[in-house]
């Protein structure tokens, strides 16, 4: 059947196909999703072919697209070296070493797509395999014999249709973000900050603020985002290994899966198109993945948070900060349509539900110890607040003080039970001479 529609043989209208893909249908994408399975059906390897999504997101990005003016770009570089200057007044993490960039939407697609197939890989893995079950599960037992084809083909289907789905997704999101660390999660390699000056532009259009003010409050975010991500050097690791391990854990509804497979019409894929889209195929969260997307909206909104308190005092002398601030809040609150489709394709929503709290249990931990002293929260994991502390910032701000006056850290109920433990264990040894 797959062979019928890809040689033209089959009455199935390819652009159907594009659509059960949830990709556009417009002639240029139907004939590229045409080349690409056709090429799928032609690959032996087990894995997924990444370059797709990255072809795919390229063109999507560059659809539209726009080179930064001369001008553009003198008053971003400029708004970098005030954003520089205005955080060490604020922030007591090491300044930057990379030079920060300037994007195109492609430019931006490129840099970040390693870390979203990173993230897509174990849902992708799962899709195939489940498509591979089911097709074996459903097969009559006197073609059993062709399974073992077939089912390489269904796998490399499978994959080529999600990698393209993905490179949509994130050429789309391209058009939305406005820098590197828009999304919350260290996109871009070590150190490194960007802004998107197409996208700042947009961003600026709908608001009664002046230009070079939306474009300095940015560049602060941005430079801030990137250099906590420096300071602490353990952090990026932590965070897109949290991200993963939740991933790892997502598995395919095969139950759903024979419903479609049972069920479906070619003249008529938009139910196969809308669970591929909306994540119906994606199974309930486990009780380990509850926790561990607990943990690390946690982390996100500890990160999200200590960067709009930064950015608050650092651009204290812009007039328009607190409208931009509050656009950047509303903006980040509803996400863009292409985040929601990763959220729904991936099983992953990026955006912190608690970052109104964590930022408010920054600014009551920098009034109280300063700078430095909130800032030192970052260079170690142990260290760092927890979502207790963000529920009470004054039981954090209680032990950071008597730190400060030179008192003995205040223990909470599991450290002192253990230091107890230890005390009395040491207390019953008879002295060595």
């Amino acid at each position: 059947m797959l062979r019928d529609i890809l040689s033209g043989k089959s009455g199935i209208d390819p652009s159907q196909l594009a659509g059960a893909a949830g990709l556009p249908n417009d002639p240029a994408s139907v004939a590229a999703l045409m080349q690409q399975l056709q090429s799928a059906l032609n690959t032996q390897g087990t894995g997924v072919d990444w370059q797709i999504a990255l072809t795919q997101g390229q063109q999507r990005a560059a659809t539209g697209q726009l080179t930064a003016t001369d001008e553009q770009q003198t008053q971003l570089r400029q708004a970098f070296n005030i954003a520089a200057l205005w955080l060490d007044d604020v922030i007591t993490v090491a300044e930057l070493t990379v030079e920060p960039r300037l994007m195109t939407r492609r430019e931006w697609v490129t840099a970040t797509m390693p870390l979203w197939t990173q993230l897509a890989e174990p849902v992708a893995t799962s899709i195939s395999d489940s498509l591979t079950r089911v097709f074996a599960e459903q097969v009559p037992e006197e073609m059993q014999g062709m399974v073992a084809n077939a089912s390489q083909l269904v796998r490399s289907i499978g994959g080529t249709l999600f990698a393209m789905q993905l490179g949509q997704v994130v050429g789309q999101l391209a058009s939305e973000v406005v820098s590197g660390g828009d999304v919350g999660i260290p996109l871009l390699g070590e150190q490194q900050a960007a802004l998107l000056p197409q996208n700042v532009a947009d961003f600026g259009a709908g608001l009664d603020v002046p230009a070079d003010q939306v474009q300095i409050y940015l560049a602060v975010r941005e430079i801030a985002h990137a250099r906590l991500f420096r300071h602490a050097r353990w952090l990026r690791l932590h965070l897109t290994s949290a991200v993963t391990a939740y991933a790892r854990g997502i598995s395919i509804d095969s139950s759903r899966l024979e419903e479609l497979a049972g069920s479906f019409d070619p003249s008529n894929p938009e139910d196969l198109r809308q669970a591929m889209v909306d994540g119906s195929l994606i199974q309930q969260k486990s009780e380990s993945q509850v926790s561990a997307l607990s943990r690390l909206e946690t982390m996100l909104a500890l990160v999200e948070g200590w960067v709009d308190v930064v950015t608050a005092r650092a651009t204290i002398r812009l007039p328009k900060a607190d409208a931009i601030s509050e656009t950047v809040k509303r903006r980040r609150a509803s996400g863009g349509p292409a985040e929601s489709a990763f959220a729904t394709l991936v099983g992953l929503e990026l955006r912190p539900r608690r970052l109104r709290e964590a930022a408010a249990m920054w600014q009551a931990v920098t009034d109280a110890v300063g700078n430095e002293a909130r800032d030192a929260l970052w260079s170690h994991p142990d260290l760092l607040p927890t979502s207790v502390d963000i529920d009470d910032p004054q039981r954090l701000i209680a032990r950071l003080t008597s730190v400060a006056r030179g008192e003995p850290e205040l223990l909470d109920d599991v450290d002192q039970a253990l230091e107890d433990l230890l005390r009395d264990d040491g207390a019953e040894r008879p002295h060595e001479e």
